[in-house]
């Protein structure tokens, strides 16, 4: 029972901590424009985020694969 406790708790705080700095963390990504995109979904505390990148397989021009965490541009607290 405190497993679960401490689990919700944290997570709550990760939720609180996503929520503030307006941070994403990486949930899918999907190739498009005949492999010259990439589409990369984020989950963030607001909801779903989807950011577009150029893509390729070397990593010389855009990116080899999708950022696990992104800042989004919208921020509930500015501090």
């Amino acid at each position: 029972m405190r497993f679960i406790i401490r689990t919700i708790i944290a997570l709550a705080l990760v939720w609180i901590g996503f929520l503030l700095t307006g941070y994403g963390v990486l949930v899918g990504s999907t190739e498009n424009a005949a492999g010259l995109g990439i589409q990369c979904k984020y989950l963030t505390a607001q909801g779903m985020s989807t950011a577009q990148y150029l893509h390729t397989d070397s990593g010389i021009i855009g990116l080899t694969q999708c950022p696990v965490l992104r800042k989004t541009s919208v921020v509930i607290d500015n501090g």
